[in-house]
């Protein structure tokens, strides 16, 4: 179905909306994102009982702040979590679309009758613009909206909930998290929301090798503080060669190869659309034959690095990497 008109309002028309309408959602994406946005968003949770997520895909994320999940990146997910939303506020964010045309599914996951309103566009200043409606409605001028909580390690074999409750229970205050965990990732964020204070980077486009340059970018820039790099198997051979470049200039990074030997997020796709591949295209799929040696391949870099296939050994592989001011990879076995 076509989106629906999505207007560009006033302040004054937010305001009302937001004392008038029942369900209302605050989707926030962009700038909006940011520490100071969600301090406002927090304000108009506590004045007008509204929700707030986030989109689906978003480049950066300062979270610790406000408690704020995404739009789940599968269509059904996404349709069903969207689905009590009869209105929409768009700040710095566009209206949820499916990433890929599926037969059979909406490409609008919204309501299908939704009243969308935009208040603010993608790079327009999100944090000005809820602070005035917030102002105008009168919200408290403070809410203390922190989401971090203490977290104990998890244990047993991984799961993408598991790892995320791992790095509630470990990662540093400050730390960034860049994430190229695909098809692994679909619960990271709901694992790790009572993380202490951190900013996440995530994959934003359909193509792959995305993680290991990120982080290695976002180490060199960040003035010492921990990177932990969540990076899918098959993604990271597209751009392994980050490693050297981390081993070279000593870069604080941990990366964690979710290394289940194949591309399930493929097949997860041909599933999608109703394809039934043949030995052909799951042999193509597979990275089990011969299996990679990660632990092998960082060595040679120059980056130490260790296997592990539980989440209590992740997490003291992890933890034992903060203490030096040097790469290290973790070879995690999610098959």
């Amino acid at each position: 179905r076509s989106a629906p008109e999505v207007s560009d309002a006033d302040i004054d028309t937010v305001a009302r909306q937001l004392r008038k309408a029942g369900k209302v959602l605050l989707l926030l994406g962009d700038n909006a994102l940011t520490h100071g946005a969600q301090r406002e968003a927090a304000r108009l949770v506590a004045a007008t009982g509204c929700a707030v997520k986030a989109e689906s895909i978003v480049a950066f994320h300062q979270r610790g702040m406000l408690d704020v999940a995404r739009v789940p990146y599968g269509a059904q997910a996404a349709i069903a979590a969207l689905a009590e939303y009869p209105h929409i506020i768009l700040v710095g964010s566009r209206l949820p679309v499916g990433f890929f045309a599926y037969p059979g599914v909406p490409d609008l996951h919204s309501a299908p009758n939704v009243i969308s309103t935009c208040l603010c566009k993608p790079g327009q200043n999100a944090e000005a613009a809820l602070s005035a409606v917030a102002d105008l409605l009168r919200a408290p001028a403070h809410v203390n909206s922190s989401a971090y909580g203490a977290n104990a390690v998890p244990r047993g074999r991984p799961t993408s909930r598991g790892l995320g409750e791992v790095l509630a229970a470990v990662l540093p205050e400050n730390a960034i998290v860049a994430d190229e965990g695909i098809s692994f990732a679909a619960e990271f964020y709901v694992g790790s929301k009572h993380a202490k204070p951190h900013d996440w980077m995530m994959v934003t486009g359909g193509a792959i090798g995305y993680g290991m340059p990120a982080a290695t970018g976002a180490a060199l820039a960040g003035g010492g503080r921990r990177v932990i790099n969540l990076q899918a198997d098959g993604s990271a051979l597209y751009t392994i060669q980050a490693l050297w470049t981390q081993a070279r200039e000593r870069l604080p990074v941990t990366t964690v190869i979710l290394n289940n030997r194949k591309y399930q997020i493929l097949l997860g796709e041909y599933e999608g659309v109703g394809a039934s591949p043949g030995p052909t295209a799951h042999a193509m799929m597979d990275l089990g034959n011969p299996n990679i040696d990660f632990v092998g391949l960082a060595t040679s870099f120059g980056v130490e690095a260790k296997a592990c296939d539980t989440l209590e050994d992740c997490a003291a592989l992890m933890q034992e990497s903060f203490r030096h001011e040097r790469p290290f990879l973790i070879d995690l076995d999610i098959s």
